[in-house]
């Protein structure tokens, strides 16, 4: 509420204004709202600092310890698996320098085309192609994300998205997700003790 007669800034205000505020509650989410609540993370081994690790169908594999990261802008495949799928010759020859958080840089060996498969949602979803020592299989960044307009929890360990027959959801692998942290761990261990 502001009184009359104050100035503020050289201006008088000389009659009393009001500003009235409401809140309102919904009481009701509508049927296509996103939300995540405890009982999303009602499975999961807590508490967790667990990565978001899925398994996806691309084309007719099924790729497990496949991240979803919210921070990537790139979808990444590994070379191997591409080699293991006969696909390297549907590779298209293209070099992009990518930097990691801790400014490593990887070159790219090429861009790939590739159908995916998540929960029904059919995607051609365009790669980056890696050659190197990488955690998983597959990264899937923005592109992947706001094509399939996702919504990612890493709490929950759970996407969820809208489609016309409701909201549908992918679970988290989480035991893939500690078996992932278990390897990084012992490795970075033997690492220091190798020095």
């Amino acid at each position: 509420m502001i009184f009359g007669g104050n100035e503020i800034n050289g201006v008088t205000f000389s009659a009393p204004k009001k500003m009235k505020v409401s809140i309102t509650h919904i009481k009701r989410l509508r049927e296509d709202d996103i939300t995540f609540m405890d009982k999303d993370a009602g499975r999961l081994l807590l508490p967790h600092n667990d990565a978001l690790v899925i398994s996806i169908n691309v084309l007719d594999f099924k790729i497990k310890h496949v991240l979803v990261d919210p921070e990537s802008l790139d979808n990444i495949i590994q070379w191997r698996v591409l080699e293991q799928a006969k696909l390297t010759g549907s590779i298209i020859p293209a070099t992009k320098l990518l930097a990691g958080f801790n400014l490593v840089s990887v070159t790219t060996r090429g861009e790939i085309l590739l159908l995916t498969n998540a929960e029904v949602v059919m995607k051609t979803t365009l790669f980056e192609v890696v050659d190197g020592n990488m955690r998983y299989n597959i990264i899937l960044g923005w592109p992947w994300l706001h094509e399939m307009k996702v919504v990612p929890s890493t709490y929950h360990q759970l996407l969820k998205f809208s489609m016309s027959e409701g909201i549908k959801q992918i679970r988290d692998d989480q035991p893939a997700a500690k078996e992932m942290n278990a390897i990084s761990f012992s490795s970075s261990k033997g690492k220091e003790h190798a020095s």
